[in-house]
């Protein structure tokens, strides 16, 4: 087709309904549709695009990214953009989009489905019928009624599946840390620790992001902790189970069973498990429906149509809602809004019910609506890979989450101070942050101690007590390991201590267990910040 050169330009490289192209079309977009590019195609043509709509089959990578100069805009029809380069998008200022509502009921009918069909067997079932076998003894499944589902993340895909659960007339138990007791009674179900759900539940389905801290969430050890005839559903991402130790699980007996519907690596053309009819394998079905598709096409083609043609920024996962007259203004408070945010948001393991973000000097007299949003993202975030500027607020409320925020035109020591004081079930925890010389972000108080902190990409969160020789050895193990520091700050209060370490590389959890065993050491994080410089 031959395009306007007035007009923004579209290219949709993965299947997406042909109503999304009428709608780009509608809004005054030209329009591409070519599928299936491989690399090397796609770096060919991309710099011809204003914007790129695609499911999960094309690699957004930083390669093709530094090839599209014009590129303003990355939209996914769907949750997950684990194919697309966020961090480099964000340096090169192309805004990236997903539809985080449009397949949830699709995907969580899937794991429901899954988990039928896993309780009775079904597909070795009509695979033996299907060659002329009638083996009714042979397959002998359970009940649903009665069991218990563990949900492991109940966000909004897992909250439909709870939902779904409790309607089966099951016991639905559930480990999420931003899941509040209100938001668990609402749904009807009983919020655990996550070693008590593996010691309850029959059937355990997975709904929650892969991060360092999900990674292999079903491994050798949590299998162990798990009744003998556990059944495993993953629905989410592949990442999340390790597969070597289900398989060893399911070979010994000890698990009953498992269904998968993401695998570490797609397309899965092989793995350990197929061929087994213990496992049931689908090709990431979750969210193919025909209503899910439609959906989530229609929806990226306005998100990115409103872009294009006004500056409307919807469902961002990498800038903030602002207009252009304030982007210029706020752009040192939202670094530090997002430095504080995430800080908490990595720190903080309990469920939590307040928000209380208090806004003091010249920060309270402005726009602080996407400030709030920015810092409620940015504490969900670690949890909730759906969350996004625009749907944090929302999200917070569904939880339960109280939301407050307060405004003073003056602070005696700080010329702008942004305080965030959080309420746990384990009680109250405060963080506040300022901007020195007006553009750089501080924390200046965590709790009872005071510090000034910068951002970092790597750091380390050291608690520990306020005796002598833990600075020494703590550096002395960092220097053995390899590991620079380049910067170190402390702060000290009644008869303990707290250091933030700026690190020039990833410490790793490995590092992170041995720290924490170091003499003297009470806690020992690892934090990273994709936006610091």
């Amino acid at each position: 087709m031959t395009a306007n050169a007035n007009k923004p330009k579209v290219l949709i490289s993965d299947e997406l309904s042909p109503r999304a192209v009428e709608i780009f079309k509608e809004r005054g977009v030209d329009v591409d549709v070519k599928t299936g590019l491989k690399p090397d195609e796609l770096n060919a043509i991309i710099n011809d695009y204003d914007g790129l709509a695609i499911r999960s089959a094309t690699k957004v990578t930083k390669a093709i990214l530094s090839t599209a100069k014009r590129l303003k805009v990355v939209g996914r029809a769907g949750i997950g953009v684990d194919n697309v380069d966020i961090p480099e998008a964000t340096g090169r200022g192309v805004v990236v989009m997903n539809t985080p509502f449009g397949n949830s009921i699709t995907t969580a009918e899937h794991a429901i489905a899954m988990m039928f069909a896993l309780a009775r067997e079904l597909p070795a079932a009509n695979a033996s019928t299907h060659a002329g076998k009638w083996e009714k003894n042979r397959f002998m499944g359970v009940e649903l009624f009665g069991k218990t589902l563990g949900v492991i993340g109940c966000g909004n895909i897992g909250s439909i599946v709870a939902d779904r659960g409790v309607g089966l007339k099951m016991k639905v138990v559930a480990f999420d840390p931003y899941l509040s007791e209100e938001r668990a009674r609402d749904l009807g179900v009983e919020k655990v620790e996550l070693d008590a759900l593996f010691a309850r539940a029959d059937f355990i389905t997975l709904h929650t992001p892969l991060t360092e801290t999900t990674k292999n969430i079903i491994d050798a050890k949590s299998l162990a902790k798990c009744k003998k005839g556990i059944r495993i559903i993953n629905c989410a991402r592949g990442g999340l189970v390790n597969e070597a130790d289900l398989k060893a699980a399911i070979d010994s007996g000890h698990c009953a069973g498992a269904a998968l519907d993401v695998f570490p690596v797609e397309p899965a053309k092989e793995n350990i498990f197929f061929g087994n009819e213990k496992v049931i394998c689908t090709p990431h079905l979750g969210a193919s429906t025909t209503e899910a598709q439609e959906n989530v096409a229609l929806q990226i083609a306005e998100q990115m149509s409103d872009y294009l043609v006004s500056g409307a920024v919807v469902n961002a996962l990498n800038m903030p809602s602002l207009s252009a007259e304030d982007a210029v203004k706020l752009r040192p408070y939202m670094r530090l809004a997002e430095f504080l945010g995430s800080y908490c948001g990595q720190v903080i393991e309990n469920g939590i019910k307040e928000i209380a973000i208090d806004y003091e000097g010249h920060a309270a007299s402005l726009n602080t609506k996407p400030m709030t949003a920015l810092i409620l993202m940015s504490i969900l975030r670690p949890q909730l890979d759906s969350v996004n500027m625009i749907n944090a607020p929302v999200v917070a409320r569904e939880r339960n989450i109280q939301i407050s925020e307060t405004k003073r035109e003056v602070n005696r020591d700080y010329p702008t101070l942004l305080r965030i004081t959080l309420t746990t079930e384990q009680g109250k925890y405060k963080i506040a942050g300022s901007l020195i010389g007006a553009e750089r972000p501080r924390i200046v108080a965590l709790g009872d101690f005071n510090v000034e902190v910068e951002p970092s990409a790597h750091m380390l969160y050291v608690r520990n007590e306020d005796k002598p020789g833990l600075i020494g050895r703590l550096g002395t193990f960092l220097g053995d390991n390899k590991i620079n520091i380049a910067n170190f700050n402390l702060g000290r209060t009644g008869d303990q201590a707290l250091a933030l370490i700026a690190v020039d590389q990833p410490v790793g959890p490995e590092l992170i267990e041995k720290i924490s065993k170091l003499q003297g050491v009470l806690k020992a994080r690892e934090l990273k910040f994709t936006f610091a410089k």
